[in-house]
């Protein structure tokens, strides 16, 4: 694709990433027929190739429109479009730099201002955000529907991280911010899991949010104030020779795995990120390295144990590029896995997504509920924790994180 960006943001690293993003684009449209808002909206704006022409135009200095705002604010960041373009266009990235130029140049609206700036401050604060679940869940009957749908049922209390026993392979975990409040026993039944194949877990308690919650709602520098946080909590973990970071919602696991990308242009931070990114795993990931020796547990531990649906992420699947690693393990530990149709397509929860677009996250939500019901399972699994919480709003059936189900069945 032809481009002519502005001088002032050629001179810049974002400008010279977007402008190579541009040119790797060949116009075909393979991205529409997999993108979940255009299949909604049936809006060419509404989808990859219609974006990728609103952030050019904006690039080359065209003036900001609200309707730029309107089609960029609706993309989920799901990356369906990147798994799908054969040219390697890495949309999401040129998807961030378009809307910071916008948020730049087009203030946005007092309430939508309030509704985000309130997002970006209890959201990443687990000292916030713990209190304020609570108060939620007591207040649920008067809050608006956006917000009651967003709390899941009170947890059962974690169970206990396994003894330490000495293991000479040690990681990391990110705990996260919202994660600890809403299902905090996914990193200790993860810990659990990795105890039995060896592998000492832990966390480190000054590192907190990935970033992604302050970063996609355009507020990109405090965005990466919280990688650089966690790039110093870590960082003598990292030169101790700390086996991996193990990030168990795969939404945060696509920040950290970027932070490499995303803090490229930082002099004092850049080899570090690149570091991060590369010790970064998902729980799948792991266990995929040691597949012999689970799959030789799950062996001893073997039963059925019901029909199982399983929604795979986007940031799994087209973020981090994990695809039936997972189910293999599930179907080995006895689940009977039903048939998902249309996978590939996103949830609706897309991190605030649900709050700030609500009518097509709900839309979403009930379109994938309707695909994983459609087998008859007696439960869901999935692998983040943002879409946990926003199936399970929708749904009669149990959502699980699939790492407690490899738990359970080898306790």
């Amino acid at each position: 694709m032809d481009t002519q960006i502005t001088d002032e943001l050629r001179a810049t690293h974002a400008g010279r990433v977007a402008e190579e993003i541009l040119r790797k684009c060949v116009h075909c449209g393979f991205c529409t027929a997999t993108c979940p808002t255009y299949q909604l909206l049936g809006d060419e704006l509404d989808g990859p190739r219609g974006r990728i022409y609103l952030i050019k135009q904006v690039l080359e200095g065209k003036p900001v429109t609200e309707k730029t705002r309107i089609h960029l604010d609706r993309c989920l960041t799901c990356r369906s479009c990147e798994t799908t373009c054969p040219s390697g266009v890495k949309y999401s990235h040129l998807l961030d730099v378009g809307r910071a130029v916008v948020e730049q140049k087009l203030p946005r609206r007092l309430g939508d201002l309030l509704t985000r700036t309130l997002l970006k401050t209890v959201l990443p604060n687990p000292a916030l955000f713990a209190p304020a679940v609570k108060l939620g869940r007591a207040m649920k009957p008067l809050l608006p529907s956006v917000l009651a749908d967003k709390l899941p049922p009170v947890p059962s209390a974690a169970k206990p991280w396994p003894e330490k026993r000495g293991h000479a392979r040690r990681m990391l975990a990110l705990a996260g911010c919202v994660q600890p409040a809403l299902a905090p026993n996914i990193n200790a039944a993860t810990a659990r899991v990795l105890d039995k194949l060896g592998i000492a877990l832990f966390e480190e308690s000054r590192a907190g949010c990935c970033g992604a919650v302050r970063f996609h709602l355009n507020d990109q520098a405090a965005g990466k104030a919280d990688m650089r946080r966690n790039i110093d909590a870590w960082w003598p973990h990292v030169e101790a020779g700390v086996d991996a970071i193990v990030v168990t919602a795969s939404g945060c696991g696509v920040q950290v795995r970027d932070y490499g990308h995303l803090l490229a242009a930082d002099p004092a931070y850049a080899a570090k990120a690149v570091r991060v990114s590369e010790l970064c795993r998902d729980p799948a990931d792991i266990l995929a390295a040691e597949k012999v020796a689970l799959l030789a547990l799950l062996e001893s531990h073997a039963a059925q144990r019901g029909k199982l649906a399983f929604h795979s992420p986007c940031t799994l699947q087209h973020g981090l590029k994990i695809r039936g690693v997972i189910e293999e393990f599930l179907q080995a530990a006895g689940y009977r896995l039903t048939p998902v149709a249309d996978g590939h397509l996103c949830c609706g929860s897309a991190g605030t997504y649900a709050v700030l677009q609500p009518e097509l996250a709900v839309r979403l939500r009930d379109n994938k509920l309707a695909a994983l019901n459609a087998g008859g399972p007696e439960q869901v699994a999935t692998a983040n924790i943002g879409c946990l919480t926003h199936l399970q709003a929708g749904s009669a059936l149990p959502v699980r994180h699939w790492i407690e189900l490899i738990d359970e069945v080898l306790a």
